[in-house]
């Protein structure tokens, strides 16, 4: 008698966990027939951000119409934040927003986008388990036939580091160039001579012979409207905007030593170790600007030529050095001993970091200590001296040089 009971107990058991999975392979299979990647999520492979936060119209998208719809959205969780900011002549100005009662949809209060503009959307979203997505994308508007603009950098009313480059990027080619450099001009208090450098017929750089003086202010009058550019092309902006060189930091990475010497004016704050990159991968020398700061954002192998070697979609205090994908980054993924004795990164310079990154971490620290306008300079690597167009790189070209691309003789 013990003996049937026995079997019948094993028995029960066995079809107990044959249900089991069956619920949970049914479940899966129920999840997955409208969402690829939940399956995924479900055994804790963590969804790429553009799957998570869904913005349109999409990144990179141009020559967008001004009855486009701009919609910031996710499929579950809410969105913890979403800010949008419209660049258009020059000046930068918040998009007001408001989001659905259930979190999960953004959208503008002006429905319609104004033309011949610049949208930057940030967005970071909280799933269920309390996961958040960061989202970091940009778009750019219809221009009129027969017009242009110039998108400029820095932004109107910042303070910027002493290594700050005024960059004009034109919407169009431009073939009378020297026309088009008359019409801008840059100045600063105190005085000082600030010199025009066109690259290609798309983009015009100021900058001073030297880095600029802490506490300079300096003004860039746009008197493009009706400025003709090109056979038929008339430039559209009549403005002026400024900003305000702060302190000085000069921070000078070691590839070969793996260390980092921050200085302010000129005095050593601290010496960090970094990692900079591996002998396949190394990292550019010469003199790099920081252009954007961003507190966590996705880098992805392929974007910069890599395959698909790497895709961390919450890198930490992340500091743009060139266009080509150079970052100042924190790094969490490491082995601790990696900084200050090998180079391990594709390209740029990492920091030591935690995860979601932390204020008392070496990367934390710098971030804190960094603004968009500072300089870091890379020696001893195994690689050339980026481009004076890769970025901010205008410093790396001697005085000399720099004047001579002028278009005005």
């Amino acid at each position: 008698m013990r003996h049937v009971q026995r079997r019948a107990r094993r028995a029960r058991a066995v079809m107990a966990a044959v249900l089991t999975w069956a619920g949970l392979l049914a479940g899966a299979a129920g999840c997955t027939s409208g969402d690829p990647d939940a399956l995924g999520r479900a055994f804790g492979k963590p969804p790429a951000p553009e799957d998570v936060i869904r913005v349109v119209p999409g990144d990179g998208s141009k020559d967008v119409r001004p009855d486009a719809k701009l919609r910031v959205r996710v499929a579950d969780g809410r969105l913890e934040s979403v800010r949008v900011v419209k660049a258009q002549d020059a000046q930068d100005a918040p998009v007001t927003g408001r989001l659905s009662r259930d979190g999960r949809d953004w959208r503008p209060d002006d429905d319609r986008l104004a033309l011949a503009a610049k949208y930057t959307v940030d967005a970071v979203a909280v799933d269920g388990d309390g996961h958040r997505s960061a989202r970091h994308t940009t778009f750019t508007t219809y221009v009129p036939d027969e017009r242009f603009i110039g998108y400029v950098t820095p932004e109107n009313r910042a303070v910027v580091g002493t290594g700050m480059i005024v960059s004009l990027s034109f919407s169009r080619e431009i073939a009378d160039r020297a026309a088009v450099e008359r019409a801008v001009r840059v100045t600063a208090r105190p005085p000082v001579e600030i010199r025009p450098h066109w690259f290609g017929r798309s983009r015009l750089d100021f900058r001073p012979r030297e880095y600029w003086r802490p506490g300079t202010r300096v003004t860039v009058d746009l008197r493009l409207r009706d400025v003709q550019g090109a056979p038929g092309l008339y430039g559209l902006q009549y403005k002026t905007f400024s900003f305000t060189v702060g302190r000085s930091q000069v921070s000078r990475v070691d590839a070969a030593a793996h260390t980092m010497q921050v200085r302010r004016e000129g005095e050593l704050l601290a010496t960090v170790p970094i990692t900079a990159g591996a002998a396949r991968s190394s990292t550019y020398n010469g003199k790099m600007v920081v252009m954007e700061m961003l507190e966590v954002t996705r880098m992805n192998s392929r974007t910069v030529g890599f395959g698909g070697e790497y895709d961390i979609s919450d890198v930490p205090h992340a500091m743009r050095l060139t266009d080509s994908g150079t970052f100042v980054h924190g790094n969490y993924w490491s082995v601790p001993d990696t900084f200050g004795r090998t180079n391990v990164s594709h390209g740029c310079v990492g920091l030591k970091d935690v995860k979601g990154g932390g204020s008392g971490t070496p990367a934390g620290w710098f971030f804190d200590r960094s603004l968009v306008g500072d300089v870091v300079e890379v020696v001893n690597s195994n690689d050339r001296t980026v481009s004076a167009d890769n970025g901010l790189g205008g410093w790396n070209m001697g005085w000399k040089d720099w004047t001579a691309g002028s278009a005005v003789k």
